[in-house]
């Protein structure tokens, strides 16, 4: 894709007409121009010349954004040049304006004193008022420029609109002052008095001071709009601290290399996307992903650009510089996405491609009907210029794409980040979510979940054994069990003769005893498994676990459960989703009781469990033929479904290969972040929705208002008014998007009162619960104690977390859990 930047362009019938220019280039598939930030997206193998030549054709300018590395790229597209100029241009035209009002209407109607020389002498006032609003107009020469262009090329635009309006007026009143100067002539003074009151220079200048306000408004408003852009822009350093022979020396940011060693002192941005090499630290990434909780990082662990160093001193090498950041593509995507076209707008498209020349015809109309009805010139010639300056196709151009640059900017403030505008919009109208199982609705990291001691072991040593046994293997199910040795911290025995039987389990001798472990049909040659082991067999395979079963000698030690275990938001997330009138199917290629126990424990309203890559993709497109569909996965067997689908929707921590074939990308990789992309896709089309209608039903009325329809019931709009109107629509469109930047993405979000904030947690580890009778053991024996409001125990995470209402000791609380059998580490 190729974006350029474009110029001149001032209204939506601009941007509609450099779009139908472009796109009917033959090499070109794709094009979409963004009004609100003057840029350009094409697909398609059109050299950058002939794309440039066919915007020029059409009266504008282009030139190529690619060149420029992605910040300094945005930077310049954000930085307000225009509104500076605009200012000035106002303040002057103001001034004029101020003393051509005085002696058109001050005077004339309210009888304000003015000099003696004007006040007697109303040739010298009308040629004093010609001046002033030739002043105005000359100031305000681009809308001239621009309109007058347009209409040659026969491309009509709202510049035209202004300048017809202005010049109309401008031009009625000069004729006027004309037929003054023939009263004069024949000394007919009262004539030439009288004709004072049919001149319309104060309109002619008051149509270009007041669109020139909206403009400085609606330019006020549209910076507002990429605030976000800006935001993101800004967390990026400007220099960096580089390693060279020992010593720190600050770099610009543009000399950084890949590979360089950087340092980060505490308090300070990371420059660029690295690997730690030295120190460990908590680092802010909540500009990236809108994770509030500082992330540990240590030797090994990645860092990006723009987050926040809090705590220590780490020196890390850098892997990612420039364009290639993080940072540089979060910025991109959300850039790229407010520069692509929703397809809610195609309306609003169609209708500014002709909507220009429609008015002008409406206006010549108007003239003929009232000059027909016996109506004199200057009356119809006011209806017809009210006409023109009400029309405003600027406010059917923004409604989408203002309400998709907040949007997109608000999403990525929350670690949401859609690629498209279209994107953001099939999410709001989605109804079916199809979540991938491994690492979305689960972490995708097996974990120990149970211990099960055989007689004469207890937990701790069954671990013992296992972890000496697990060791040496390479299998994802021994790293389960030696990182849940490393959290009750029992170290492993050195084992000989170790072997692997593949499929089937591990064997190897320990202080001369076999000793042996693995699945269920490997353990049973090995001992006999008694009753009771394999109900408890049973039970852990029906949950969706898998069983490790430990034997010494010809003797069973205990089964260890491990399982994929489910995300501690998926279950809150899902339902959220199923409140939300979202049917929430699970997809998986896992086998379908493992699948079912997950899909029950989560609360999905479907599983399809058992199918491969490609089946996926069946599934969603089946899914999709019946509604919207959104599908959410992070692995490389999840692209086909993830293109297939409506949506596509990639958890941030998944493969390049599943980021690059979605649609969005959820930074946090959690599912509640999948509930707020919803809310807020469901808020941004509902703001376009609101915006397109104002845009639509403010031309509705205010065209026949202005021509003059509801004269009958003393209704009259002057030109004046009508130009004040145009200028207030576009802003009230702006004005309206903004409101994104308030809309609550957590659902049902609850306030915390005084009385919760107040109340403390506590968080025990603890060694020696199994199962979840254990977890009820301690659960009821605290929660028993006073001031102790509830307590939940986790034998998975070893863990007992306790909210207190009042002041318990902890010297208390270890007796209470020891007391039960267990031991506080």
């Amino acid at each position: 894709m190729k974006k350029f930047n474009v110029t001149g362009m001032s209204c939506a019938a601009c941007s509609s007409r450099v779009e139908k220019a472009v796109g009917g280039l033959e090499k070109v598939d794709n094009c979409s121009v963004n009004l609100l930030t003057g840029t350009m997206l094409i697909e398609g193998s059109a050299t950058e010349e002939e794309i440039i030549a066919a915007v020029e054709k059409a009266g504008y300018g282009a030139s190529s954004a690619e060149k420029k590395s992605v910040r300094k790229q945005e930077e310049r597209a954000l930085r307000d040049s225009e509104t500076p100029r605009i200012v000035k241009r106002l303040i002057t035209s103001a001034i004029l304006l101020a003393v051509l009002m005085y002696i058109s209407m001050g005077s004339m109607m309210l009888g304000a004193p003015i000099p003696s020389f004007l006040a007697n002498d109303p040739m010298a006032q009308a040629l004093l008022q010609l001046i002033l609003s030739a002043s105005i107009m000359v100031i305000n020469q681009k809308f001239f420029v621009s309109g007058f262009t347009s209409i040659a090329r026969l491309s009509p635009n709202m510049d035209s609109l202004v300048t017809l309006g202005s010049s109309a007026s401008f031009i009625y009143s000069v004729v006027r002052v004309f037929g003054m100067s023939a009263s004069y002539t024949v000394g007919d003074i009262d004539a030439a008095h009288a004709a004072l009151h049919d001149l319309y220079f104060e309109s002619a200048a008051m149509i270009l001071v007041l669109i020139t306000v909206g403009k400085m408004l609606e330019a006020r408003s549209k910076g507002k709009t990429t605030e976000a852009i800006e935001g993101l822009i800004r967390l990026s350093p400007k220099t960096a601290k580089i390693v060279r022979d020992g010593a720190e020396v600050e770099v610009s940011i543009d000399e950084v290399k890949v590979s360089d060693i950087f340092a980060v002192y505490p308090g300070e941005s990371i420059p660029v996307d690295g690997i730690v090499v030295d120190g460990s630290s908590a680092v802010d990434e909540s500009a990236l992903t809108g994770e509030s909780i500082p992330t540990d990082k240590a030797e090994g662990d990645k860092v990006s650009a723009g987050t926040v160093n809090q705590s220590g001193y780490i020196r890390c090498r850098a892997t990612g510089v420039g364009e290639d950041t993080l940072l540089s593509q979060i910025i991109k995507t959300v850039s790229d996405a407010a520069a692509t076209k929703a397809p809610i707008a195609k309306l609003a498209d169609r209708v500014s491609g002709f909507f220009v020349p429609v008015v002008i015809g409406i206006s010549l109309c108007v003239l003929a009907v009232w000059l027909i009805l016996g109506r004199d010139i200057g009356f119809s010639l006011e209806r017809a210029i009210s006409v023109l300056v009400i029309s405003c196709p600027c406010a059917l151009g923004l409604a989408t794409p203002v309400a998709i640059m907040v949007g997109s900017g608000v999403g990525a403030k929350n670690g949401i980040l859609f690629k498209t505008a279209a994107a953001i919009e099939e999410t709001g109208r989605a109804r079916t979510v199809v979540l991938d199982k491994t690492g979305t609705v689960t972490s995708g990291k097996p974990a120990v979940t149970d211990i099960i001691p055989g007689d004469g072991y207890d937990g701790s040593a069954l671990i013992k054994l296992a972890v000496s046994l697990e060791q040496k293997s390479e299998h994802p199910l021994a790293f389960a069990v030696v990182e849940r040795a490393k959290e009750m911290n029992i170290s492993p025995e050195e084992v000989t003769d170790f072997s692997a039987v593949t499929g089937s389990g591990l064997l190897a001798k320990l202080g001369g005893e076999e000793i042996s472990g693995g699945n269920l049909k490997y353990i049973e040659s090995k001992v006999v498994v008694p009753e009771k082991i394999g109900a408890e067999y049973e039970r852990l395979t029906g949950e969706g676990k898998t069983p490790l079963f430990f034997a010494v000698g010809d003797a069973l030690a205990g089964i260890i459960a491990v399982a994929d275990t489910v995300r501690e938001d998926s279950a809150k997330a899902i339902k959220d989703l199923k409140d939300m009138g979202m049917h929430v199917v699970m997809l998986t290629g896992d086998n379908g009781r493992t699948a079912n126990a997950v899909g029950e424990a989560v609360g999905v309203d479907e599983v399809i469990a058992e199918v491969l890559p490609h089946e996926k993709a069946e599934a969603v497109t089946r899914l999709s033929s019946l509604g919207k569909t959104i599908m959410v996965g992070d692995g490389i067997n999840d692209a086909p479904a993830l293109t297939a689908a409506d949506v596509g929707v990639a958890i941030g921590a998944g493969t390049d290969i599943a980021i690059d074939a979605a649609d969005a990308v959820l930074m946090k990789s959690d599912l509640s972040s999948l509930t707020a992309a919803v809310c807020l896709s469901r808020a941004t089309l509902r703001n376009i929705r609101q915006n397109l209608f104002w845009a639509f039903i403010y031309n509705f009325i205010g065209i026949p208002l202005a021509a003059g329809a509801f004269i009958s019931l003393g209704i009259r709009l002057t030109p004046m008014f009508g130009a004040l109107a145009m200028s207030l629509s576009s802003f009230c469109v702006v004005t309206n998007a903004l409101r994104l930047n308030f809309v609550k993405l957590e659902k049902n979000k609850k306030k915390i009162n005084e009385t919760e904030k107040n109340k403390m947690e506590k968080i025990f580890k603890v060694e020696g619960m199994m199962c979840g009778h254990c977890e009820a053991h301690v659960k009821k024996a605290l929660e028993a104690l006073s001031g102790v409001e509830s307590a939940v125990a986790s034998h998975e995470k070893g863990t007992v977390v306790i909210k207190l209402s009042g002041d318990v000791s902890d010297s208390l609380i270890k007796k209470t859990i020891e007391d039960e059998g267990y031991k506080v580490v």
